[in-house]
């Protein structure tokens, strides 16, 4: 027979039990509750959602290059969109699309905006198009606009837009790599192959560079030539062997 007392125990510590139970049950109910509470507030309500008022795009570089009103719609299609769920590869790769556009960072500002920073593709030469006007081409070759005519300061490329690759970007790598003072001064390139570019300066004079190999030395060798006594009624350089350069009057 069991005594009164052991039956008591029995009692008390089933009671305890319950009550762990049921202390523990209401804590894991309640974390529950907080975490669909927070889920919900973060991934699903508007408190954290994208407005766009609150977008802001800032372009370095050319700005005439990336039509900023073409990247803000890209973000505000996402308008609405809670911070937290914004998908900023996506979006990224979205506004790289937008011609013109060379990279962008994306940051959240919470608690409703985003923060793009691009970078536009700067137009370094103007090539003829067919039926009139000038494409403009980055250092990459890649198309970031028209004109009727260049641009200040853009030299003209005389390669077809259809001809061989290799020599237009022969062109584009020598005048990426020319020194801000000669690259001034270019106003026209043409180039029958890679290993064969030529420049024309705005005072006529016409520079026989070669290929896009040593381009650091012929610039130095081209300086010291110009600044000769006896440079006086040269018409062409040619530092395409910038070790042996020729002048011709």
């Amino acid at each position: 027979m069991v005594s009164t007392g052991s039956a008591a125990r029995f009692a008390e510590r089933t009671a305890r039990h319950r009550r762990i139970l049921r202390d523990r049950t209401l804590l894991v109910s309640g974390t529950l509750v907080v975490l669909v509470a927070l889920a919900w507030l973060l991934l699903v309500s508007p408190v954290l959602a994208l407005r766009s008022d609150a977008i802001e795009v800032a372009v370095e570089g050319p700005g005439t290059t990336v039509d900023v009103n073409a990247v803000r719609a890209v973000v505000a299609a996402r308008a609405g969109t809670p911070l937290p769920r914004l998908d900023t590869v996506a979006l990224r790769r979205a506004v790289l699309e937008v011609p013109g556009v060379r990279s962008v960072a994306i940051a959240r500002v919470w608690p409703h905006g985003i923060d793009l920073r691009v970078v536009a593709r700067d137009p370094v030469a103007a090539v003829p198009a067919e039926g009139g006007g000038l494409v403009l081409l980055d250092q990459d070759g890649i198309q970031v606009g028209r004109a009727d005519k260049a641009p200040a300061g853009l030299p003209v490329v005389s390669v077809p837009l259809d001809g061989d690759p290799r020599a237009m970007t022969a062109v584009l790598v020598v005048l990426q790599q020319l020194p801000a003072d000669l690259a001034a001064q270019v106003a026209g390139v043409a180039a029958t192959n890679r290993d064969a570019v030529t420049l024309t300066l705005r005072d006529g004079v016409v520079v026989e560079w070669g290929s896009a190999e040593q381009s650091a030395l012929k610039a130095k060798v081209l300086a010291t030539l110009r600044a000769a006594p006896s440079s006086a009624g040269v018409k062409v350089y040619d530092v395409s062997a910038p070790t042996l350069p020729i002048t011709r009057s």
